[in-house]
Parts: structure tokens; sequence; C-alpha cells
């Protein structure tokens, strides 16, 4: 018996992660694909269209609901759904666009089970971070805690020049609104850049749970990645709303109503700025070759890349 064809029309072809928007929260809905639409519908029936090809992930939070078809649309279009928490703070689920690839797996695994390996991995996250090479002769474990001395050295001269007042990074996860309001615009742009990157992790073929200086969690991997970035991207946004919100100021020319839907909106805009989606995939590649491991060949029935980067046959104002 012969498959059956998907209804409509066939799917686009994929845009390049690089190309994509970067993120979009969503809460308080239903969504569906309806009229071979991408919408969120709320209580009301008022329907709100997504662009689903040109978003790297949606970020699902409470109160959503999300239909089959909608599903599958997504991983027709390569984005990512993650099922979070209120403000994004927990990950609960997340389905994955395009699938990884045993090829990359092997690969990202054998270079966090050589001790060696693993060290030059870590090192090379270290020097990307920081901006200089980590001290000779640490092991992973005495590198971790020097990253952890100077990144909390990093959040409170951020704090100083924001003119942010703040006593450490501190939240619970199940008490969200016991958290000051520094913390949650932290906990808020992290969430940001941590979704993109699993994102990125995953359509480059990776496992998010392999980890090299962090390990034991889902997003180990995730993490690993995005702290070399968070620095420059979304954690300046943080501090930004937060003094502005502490101070009683305008941000841009309006009040800061909602501290955390504005940080979200400002990573969106530094994640333009800095294009950011172009650059983790090489940045993902650059760390893991640092490991010193030859990259294996792909097999030939090998799943292809997500996101294949094809030259475009338009200028840059045009799709093709």
């Amino acid at each position: 018996m012969s498959a059956r064809p998907l209804p409509g029309l066939p799917p686009p072809r994929p845009i390049p992660l690089k190309e994509r928007a970067s993120i979009l929260f969503l809460e308080k809905g239903r969504l569906d694909v309806l009229d071979g639409a991408f919408v969120l519908v709320d209580e009301a029936g008022v329907r709100t269209h997504i662009p689903i090809g040109g978003i790297a992930c949606l970020m699902l939070e409470p109160g959503t609901r999300v239909s089959h078809a909608a599903v599958a649309l997504a991983a027709r279009a390569g984005t990512l759904l993650i099922w979070v928490g209120e403000a994004g703070v927990r990950l609960y689920a997340a389905g994955q666009p395009g699938g990884a690839r045993s090829d990359r797996l092997l690969y990202q695994a054998r270079l966090a089970l050589d001790d060696e390996a693993r060290l030059a991995v870590v090192r090379k996250m270290y020097a990307l971070r920081f901006g200089e090479d980590p001290p000779a002769r640490r092991s992973i474990d005495q590198l971790r805690g020097i990253e952890g001395v100077r990144v909390r050295e990093m959040y409170r001269l951020l704090a100083r020049q924001h003119g942010v007042k703040w006593d450490g990074r501190r939240y619970d996860p199940d008490e969200w609104t016991a958290a000051d309001v520094v913390n949650r615009c932290l906990s808020a742009a992290t969430a940001a850049l941590y979704g993109i990157t699993e994102a990125a992790v995953l359509a480059a073929g990776y496992a998010p749970a392999i980890g090299f200086l962090h390990s034991g969690k889902p997003q180990s991997f995730v993490y690993d990645i995005a702290d070399i970035v968070k620095f420059e991207t979304v954690v300046p946004e943080a501090f930004r709303v937060a003094a502005a919100v502490q101070e009683g100021k305008a941000l841009d020319g309006r009040p800061v109503d909602d501290p955390v839907a504005e940080v979200r909106r400002r990573c969106r805009d530094a994640f333009r700025r800095s294009g950011i989606l172009g650059r983790l995939i090489p940045l993902i590649e650059e760390v893991l070759a640092a490991g010193g491991l030859p990259v294996p060949d792909a097999p030939p029935e090998a799943m292809p890349p997500a996101f294949e980067v094809n030259e475009p046959i338009g200028d840059a104002g045009h799709r093709g």
C-alpha cells in the first residue's frame, strides 16, 4: 500500500536557521492550523497568525494547548517547540526540529568520554567566554570553580554599571513571584537565550544533554554554548530593564509596565543586532573542533542537516 500524501500544498523549503527570527513566547491560547496557516486562537476566538517557518523557536507557556496539526506543521517547517513554565523559567519538554544525526551524536559523545578531548573543549569554551586562555594544568572541576568566581564578578560589575541594587543571583523556580525584579529579568533573559541555543544544537544534529563543562542535566550542552555569549547579549538587557524599574524611569521613551515582557523584546532585538542565529552553529563546531578528534563521515543513509544552507538565487531581500 502506498503512503497517503499529506493534504494541502507541499511544505516550503526550510529557511536556514541564520535567516530566521529568533523566538516567540505564547500563552493562554490554542495553537492550531486554520486555513493552512499557523495560528494562536484565544478564548474570544481571535486569531493571531504566526509565520512558523521563519521562527527558530516557540516557547509555550502555561495556558497553551497545541493541536496535532500544529505540531506536525512545526516539525515540517523545522521550528522547535519548547514547553516551559511561567516566564520560561522551567523547561518541561521540547520537540526536535529535524532530528539528531547519529554521526554528530557519536562525535559529541566520543569527545565527552575522552578526558583529554573534553578538557580541550572546556578550555576553548573558557577562552571564547573570557577572551583569554585559562590557567594551565587545571582540571575541569578547577576550571568550573574559576569560571564561577569570574561570572559572579561579571554580574556585580554589570550591576554597578547600570546602577542596579542587587544581592546576587537567587530565585526559586517554584516561587517565581517571590524573586526580586532583577532576578526575574535575568531569568527571562537567559530563558530566551537557552531556547534559541537549544534550537541551534538540535538543528546541527547534536544532543542537548551531552555537555562538557555542565553535566547531568537535559540541557547541559545548551548551557555550555549559551554561556559563551550570555554576557554580550542578554544579561546587559536584563540589567537595563531592572534599572529602569528600580528607578521608576521610562525606557526608550515608554514606561516599563511588564519587566519580563520588556526583557524579551530587548533580547529579541539584541539577537537580531548581534546576528546570533548565524553564529551559534559555527560556534558549536568551533568549540567541538578544539577536542582534536576527527569528525566522522556521515553514512550514506544518514538524515541530512535540519537546515540546508543553499546559495540564494536573489539578493538579500528575497527568498529562493
